[in-house]
């Protein structure tokens, strides 16, 4: 009876997922400590916050199945790896199996302080990536495969896209430009979104004040800043509409955010304004006048009544201001605050 002396034999290969600019180079210059100057075909490129993929490609060579498990290790931490195998797997004679290996960095990799920590006086950007492969029995754990590759971290950037292809291919040119991309780039991303700077809904609250005096509109602090953005957006609508139903009407839905119920009548509305238009006590015809009167009635007088929500607070004082600030200045009003 012979003892079996066979001995598993598994081919393992890489491919990065992404185009690999840093391995294109022919003079990968290190950073930090990395000093030499080397080219691996294998470099895994990677910018903080987007993800990368390391594909293995698993080659059964021998006649029998295995069962094998793989394991990743390096100097990088260890969280940027997703990999995770609770169990190992089986693999038959002559089969591959594809497995893909993720990374991801820091999105604040190269703003946070914590990479220059650790007595470093420069950021690491090129970190070395082991790939073990195990093949396991019941009794015992041999190592069947094994590859490195490098984890090269760099700032995403698209200046490099507009220089010629040749010098694409080098890395030191990709990260010599990034200098000036993040130097610019804050101003060219506030020129292509300078229409969110001048709308008071989307406005830094910085900027408010200086919105506000562009259309000569008063900061009351009683009001919160949403409300106050409501406002100044709709500054020159309540101009327009000065001294009109139709503008304290709006002027008060923006304060209480009351809908506007414009297909209601009066007395159903959140937001109601009645004129009073009452004769008084009339005599009879007389040549005196037409319609002459004893006493009358309230002129140039209207009523507001307000029907807020259960529960919702409604500070009256503001609302007099509101209305002494738009109604016209011989005209007298009554104010009511009723739940709906």
């Amino acid at each position: 009876m012979s003892q079996s002396n066979y001995r598993p034999t598994l081919a393992i290969k890489l491919a990065s997922m992404q185009p690999p600019e840093v391995a294109d180079s022919s003079a990968l210059a290190g950073f930090g400590d990395n000093n030499a100057e080397v080219a691996i075909a294998n470099n895994l490129l990677l910018y903080p916050g987007e993800p990368g993929e390391m594909l293995v490609q698993l080659e059964n060579l021998g006649t029998h199945s295995l069962r094998w498990r793989l394991e990743v290790e390096g100097d990088f931490p260890l969280n940027w790896c997703l990999w995770q195998q609770e169990e190992a797997e089986e693999i038959a004679a002559n089969q591959k199996v594809d497995k893909a290996l993720c990374f991801r960095i820091p999105e604040d990799y190269f703003e946070n302080q914590y990479a220059l920590e650790g007595g470093r006086d420069r950021l690491k950007i090129n970190y070395e990536t082991q790939v073990f492969v195990y093949a396991e029995t019941q009794t015992e754990r041999q190592l069947v495969a094994y590859r490195v590759f490098n984890l090269c971290v760099r700032p995403s950037s698209s200046y490099v896209n507009f220089v010629p292809t040749i010098y694409r291919e080098v890395d030191f040119i990709g990260r010599f430009l990034t200098i000036f991309e993040q130097a610019f780039d804050p101003a060219v991303q506030t020129i292509d979104v300078l229409w969110a700077y001048l709308d008071p809904l989307t406005a830094p609250e910085s900027l408010l004040p200086f919105l506000a005096n562009w259309v000569a509109w008063p900061i009351d602090r009683r009001w919160d800043i949403k409300q106050q953005r409501r406002l100044i957006r709709n500054a020159v609508e309540l101009y327009r509409w000065h001294g009109t139903r139709r503008a304290l009407r709006f002027y008060l839905h923006l304060y209480t955010e009351l809908p506007l119920d414009d297909f209601l009548g009066e007395a159903e509305k959140h937001i109601s304004i009645e004129e009073n238009y009452t004769r008084g006590f009339v005599m009879g015809e007389t040549l005196i006048g037409r319609d002459s009167m004893l006493g009358s009635g309230r002129p140039f007088h209207f009523s507001v009544r307000l029907r807020p929500e259960p529960g919702k607070q409604i500070d009256e004082q503001l609302v007099r201001d509101i209305i002494e600030r738009e109604k016209p200045a011989f005209c007298t009003y009554d104010l009511l605050i009723s739940q709906a």
